[in-house]
């Protein structure tokens, strides 16, 4: 159907259990895999394709007595959490671009810690497991963009050092004589003509829209539309968005700052440090300090997307972590090349859901980030 050069098509010989991303992989997984929560389909994409999440705990029951913004009007922002206002909820999505493959892995090994106790690797998160009594509600969203991952007929780039163009190729496409549409030129044609390319990459859903750039207010995609009439029900306090896209100049799975509610982002900034702060000991950041590591004034901020949106629909802190990919290796800060292997990055997508769940039980939620 798309040209694609035959030598992008390439995968490693061997590929670890544990990376588990495609459509059919992930949805075989939660048909047979999942036992304690509870996998259902919230939503379907613009191509007709089901959108599934998994639920662990109980939602929150009742309404509140206003809107979100109405709440902060009043200084109450339990007038629209209802009254279950101290429940804690955690959400996680993966995949908003669809040819970013290591949020999905996390997002499955994830539900492998809730569901047995240990990753696809047989390695046990007791942290996690933990967590899980403590939160009265998780979801799980691996794919938000079916239709972008469908669309990528691979699930993991062969190494190519420092050769950064086959991820760019298949997240954001190339026009019709080849030429890559690349990044940021992938946000200037919003929805993007797909006869107008040879591949249109995995960014975009089958009407052409990067859902992290949607039309939010107007007219919502469905991907969109199905978050919003999620979170509005469940609520959560926070939403973990992970991407990939790790800085070139510092090749290393970042959190990165939301635009979003003033008033959350002293929050933020203790939630940063600490994730960062288990990153750096772990041995997944440029340098061994903590105190470089974990600063969030090196972040810049975020410009308005989906996870502003969110933020300002029902009020969670939504933020983003974008990861490195094991397919090559961008610039360490001393100028050095920096490789992660699938099991770095599994450890990192694991540590990053295991500290925002403690954070979020540490710290009591949205009724106590604004009280």
């Amino acid at each position: 159907m798309y040209t694609i050069p035959p030598n992008y098509l390439t995968q490693p010989n061997t590929r670890p259990d544990f990376w588990v991303n495609s459509v059919n992989d992930v949805n075989h997984f939660l048909d047979t895999q999942i036992q304690k929560g509870k996998a259902q389909t919230i939503g379907t994409s613009a191509g007709n394709r089901p959108i599934r999440a998994v639920f662990y705990g109980h939602p929150r029951q009742g309404k509140g007595t206003t809107t979100f913004s109405g709440s902060l009007g009043f200084r109450d922002i339990s007038k629209y959490l209802g009254p279950d206002a101290n429940h804690k909820v955690y959400l996680g999505m993966s995949a908003v671009h669809g040819g970013e493959f290591e949020g999905i892995v996390g997002s499955v090994n994830l539900l492998s810690v809730l569901e047995t106790g240990t990753d696809l690797s047989g390695a046990p998160w007791p942290e996690i497991t933990h967590a899980a009594n403590d939160l009265d509600r998780i979801i799980i969203i691996p794919i938000v963009n079916p239709d972008g991952r469908a669309r990528v007929p691979i699930s993991q780039l062969t190494y190519r050092e420092d050769d950064y163009s086959v991820f760019q190729y298949f997240n954001t496409g190339a026009w019709t004589n080849g030429e890559q549409i690349g990044w940021p030129t992938c946000k200037e044609f919003i929805p993007l003509d797909f006869d107008q390319t040879s591949f249109p990459g995995g960014y975009p859903n089958d009407n052409g829209v990067n859902i992290q750039h949607d039309d939010f207010f107007a007219n919502p995609q469905p991907e969109t539309q199905t978050l919003f009439e999620l979170t509005a029900q469940e609520r959560p306090d926070l939403i973990l968005s992970m991407h990939t896209g790790a800085p070139l100049n510092n090749y290393h799975t970042r959190m990165y700052s939301p635009f979003i509610e003033p008033t959350l982002m002293s929050t933020w900034e203790n939630l940063y440090r600490r994730v960062h702060t288990q990153l750096t000991k772990a041995g997944l950041q440029a340098t061994a300090d903590p105190t470089i590591e974990a600063d969030p004034s090196q972040q810049p901020l975020s410009v308005f997307n989906l996870d502003s949106a969110l933020n300002l629909h029902c009020g969670a802190l939504t933020t983003i972590v974008e990861s490195p990919c094991p397919g090559y290796a961008a610039k360490s800060q001393d100028g050095s090349l920096a490789p992660h292997t699938p099991q770095d990055i599994l450890t990192a997508q694991l540590l990053c859901h295991r500290e925002c769940m403690a954070h979020l039980i540490e710290t009591g939620g949205r009724i106590q980030w604004t009280t």
